[in-house]
């Protein structure tokens, strides 16, 4: 018996969060008192607005809050959901379309356990969040990447998706704008691949979590607004995390044809039952209140996002794309891999993060979370001096 895995099959094949177990590290360095700064994790350095503290904590005095309440949501909050998807993602929904979830990673979690079954196939443009690939092991799925490097802008093609369709294929992920890249895709562009997935019978789950985190005039068009005709087969997921700066709030949700909603909450009764009842209202008043705040937080991330990236551009061997949208810079360091360092000599972007981390005190996630090695993600969450401080660092050690 010795010889027999503890865990399920299911539960060992189940890899770490590459993205947390980075930021780990870099908190564990900095615990020992190093000046590791960090470009890890993808959560804004900005407080939650207070007008959504000071609703969660009135929420503290009702005892009604204390109690079960529907597995699926508070009626208010769903139909909240429901006018802010109709408001951004241009599609008309009853609150019956929409279950809330404990943060968007349960509600992807509860996507693909809604659609997949057993060898079912699922599209999966690559880089991407390194969660999707798990989730859909999880439920039974498989993930069949299809890769748009740099020089595509991160954007797979039609073609390209075509190509990788077989009798299998169920689902295609899409996630614009994207994490890790920031890609953007243009309206034009997420109508064709929108009217592709309706031509070829496939479901679309759109993460839309960064949809109101973009830059230079671009609209993250929902592919729901771009092709219409695929709402029937389409399933949102969305939150408060990123937007309204309430990650650690734990407040997702998913949008979708009501029979697949029904199934996702009968799963979720039996999973955890509702979500916190607090931070559901934190939630209402979040999506229902002034957006001046998070208005003044995209503005603050635009401000890093041109300065991250003209500083990354300095690095020799760094390529560096311009971000639509999000809070990242994904940055193609093929050809600084190879090149002798104070005598270390890394091939891999995984060897070249751990050098940066070691040498520099700075923390970056290397493409191999996201899909092909040769990659590092810079998050500019986080504050501008630190921010300019770590790059500084990494132009110093890789001699720019």
């Amino acid at each position: 018996m010795s010889n027999i895995s503890r865990l399920s099959k299911k539960i060992a094949a189940i890899a770490e969060s590459a993205t947390l177990k980075v930021d780990a590290k870099a908190k564990a360095l900095q615990a020992e008192g190093r000046p590791v700064i960090s470009y890890a994790a993808g959560e804004p350095d900005f407080s939650t607005p207070a007008n959504i503290v000071d609703a969660a904590r009135k929420a503290l005095d009702d005892p009604k809050n204390f109690r079960y309440t529907a597995a699926a949501g508070l009626p208010e909050l769903k139909k909240a959901i429901a006018e802010k998807t109709a408001r951004d993602s241009g599609w008309a929904v009853d609150p019956s379309q929409v279950i809330v979830t404990n943060g968007g990673k349960q509600a992807v979690y509860e996507a693909f356990q809604s659609l997949l079954d057993p060898g079912d196939e699922v599209l999966l443009p690559a880089p991407y969040w390194t969660t999707y690939p798990e989730a859909i092991q999880l439920a039974d799925g498989v993930a069949v990447e299809v890769f748009a490097g740099a020089d595509q802008g991160y954007k797979v093609t039609v073609d390209q998706l075509e190509a990788a369709r077989t009798e299998r294929t169920k689902v295609l992920l899409f996630v614009s704008p994207s994490n890790p890249t920031g890609a953007v895709y243009s309206a034009e562009e997420t109508r064709a691949i929108g009217e592709w997935a309706v031509e070829k019978g496939l479901w679309v789950v759109a993460d839309e979590i960064y949809q109101n985190l973009t830059y230079d005039g671009v609209r993250a068009v929902s592919i729901v607004e771009a092709a219409p005709a695929i709402q029937d087969r389409a399933v949102l997921v969305n939150g408060v995390a990123k937007t309204y700066a309430m990650t650690g709030w734990r407040l997702g949700w998913m949008v979708g044809p009501a029979d697949i909603v029904k199934g996702a909450s009968n799963l979720q009764s039996h999973l955890t039952s509702n979500i916190n009842n607090i931070a559901q209202r934190a939630a209402i008043e979040a999506l229902t209140g002034p957006q001046q705040p998070i208005e003044d937080m995209r503005l603050a991330f635009d401000r890093r996002r041109k300065v991250i990236v003209a500083e990354l551009s300095k690095v020799p061997g760094f390529n560096c794309p311009t971000p639509e949208g999000a809070f990242y810079a994904y940055v193609d360091v093929t050809e600084a891999l190879g090149k002798s360092y104070g005598g270390v000599t890394p091939t891999t972007s995984l060897e070249l993060a751990d050098l940066i981390l070691s040498e520099a005190e700075v923390a970056a996630v290397p493409g191999e979370a996201f899909g092909p090695s040769g990659y590092l993600r810079f998050s500019y969450a986080l504050g501008d001096e630190a921010l300019l401080e770590g790059i500084k660092r990494v132009q110093k050690l890789l001699g720019a």
